[in-house]
């Protein structure tokens, strides 16, 4: 007779949360193809060693499975890097919370929140591109020393003069770091996913690649409509108002 407790409905649960936060950071990162192949070749491994008995491909099959781990670590090194990152963060155990509170926990707007906004809404009438990226929890170190150090605090006026198409530092992307802008000019991971639609060009792959890096959110205005549009955990959002920007910004940031 199966008995079934409390411990085993844990027990799944658990297994089920942790297999949805594969997927989702798998997602995020881009290499939600490279999971899904690594789980399609764990099934062929099942059927063919354990349930059709194939002794030569399943021999085959066992080799590759007994030096899987290591594979598995050179392959997701960066998502690995990631979780264990945020596990340690305080962004990890506020993840529970907003499992019943919508948007930022704390409920507290940043002030340096609306310079940005302004900012944005500037440059998207003048249809000056721009890309700005805001730190969360993850170190954005390595970007910062791609470009200028600045250090000022967070001014709408600022960010314009960044951005304006005759200076130095308007093609790069200006980094965010609690209210500070650290730096501008400064050199971001370009993603290659697929689905982003082709007509987004570089500032837009660039915002969707630091994201899928790290949990910065990216700003960008569009140097050809205007658009407003953001990037966060692997997920780009498009044509979006002040009104939206602002709302996203205040749930968003930590």
């Amino acid at each position: 007779m199966i008995s079934f407790g409390i411990k085993d409905l844990i027990d799944i649960l658990l297994v089920a949360v942790l297999l949805y936060y594969i997927y989702r950071s798998m997602k995020e990162s881009g290499a939600l193809n490279i999971f899904v192949g690594v789980f399609a070749f764990i099934i062929v491994w099942v059927v063919v060693d354990k349930i059709l008995d194939m002794k030569l491909l399943g021999t085959i099959m066992d080799r590759i499975i007994d030096s899987g781990i290591f594979i598995l670590i050179i392959i997701f090194q960066d998502q690995i890097k990631r979780f264990l990152t945020e596990l340690g963060s305080k962004r990890g155990w506020k993840s529970i919370s907003k499992l019943w509170h919508n948007g930022n926990p704390n409920g507290a707007r940043k002030k340096w929140v609306m310079p940005i906004v302004y900012a944005c809404m500037s440059l998207s009438k003048s249809k000056t591109g721009a890309l700005i990226v805001i730190k969360q929890n993850f170190s954005l170190e390595d970007y910062v020393h791609s470009g200028d150090i600045i250090n000022a605090e967070v001014n709408n006026r600022l960010l314009e003069n960044i951005f304006f198409k005759n200076s130095p530092l308007h093609d790069g992307a200006v980094i965010i770091d609690d209210g500070k802008i650290k730096a501008a000019g400064c050199i971001l991971p370009v993603s290659h996913d697929t689905s982003l639609p082709k007509y987004l060009g570089l500032r837009h792959r660039s915002a969707l690649g630091i994201s899928q890096a790290t949990d910065a959110i990216a700003i960008v205005v569009s140097e050809e409509t205007g658009n407003i549009s953001y990037a966060h955990r692997g997920e780009m959002h498009l044509k979006l108002s002040s009104t939206d920007l602002d709302r996203a910004l205040s749930n968003l940031i930590e």
